[in-house]
């Protein structure tokens, strides 16, 4: 049964750092929701938990964003701006898949070229300007 929380901002923040700090190594993490609830947010702060000394950014016009974390790479994939998913077969996932940790947005977008989830994340907007809904499963 998915797990679904309100966070303000900066409680997101703590928790994208807590879920890095505690991934396994080859996770894939899926960050599904709509435009501006919070998912390059959360990216950010999972790369910080990992270990990662550079700021994440969203990587909407180069597609894939590499991250040095304290166990090895990160990547971070933005499928926002692919016009359909054969546009995925150009992304290298093989290599993609052996990172310490591979963060991806818009998953619904690389349709079956994006590997299976280890954990799956939907944000969303809620009443309250000053939060965002997690969902977590």
């Amino acid at each position: 049964m998915p797990e679904r929380r309100l966070f303000t901002e900066p409680e997101l923040e703590a928790e994208g750092e807590r879920i890095g700090r505690s991934l396994p190594p080859r996770s894939v993490l899926l960050l599904e929701g709509d435009l501006g609830a919070g998912k390059t947010s959360l990216v950010r702060a999972i790369v910080r938990g990992l270990g990662g000394g550079e700021e994440a950014s969203s990587p909407t016009y180069a597609l894939v964003h590499h991250y040095h974390g304290a166990r090895g790479p990160v990547y971070h994939v933005d499928c926002y701006r692919l016009k359909s998913p054969d546009d995925a077969a150009d992304l290298d996932w093989e290599s993609l898949g052996e990172a310490d940790a591979l963060l991806v947005e818009w998953p619904e977008r690389g349709g079956a070229w994006v590997p299976p989830a280890t954990r799956r994340f939907r944000l969303a907007h809620v009443d309250d300007p000053d939060r965002r809904s997690l969902e977590v499963t």
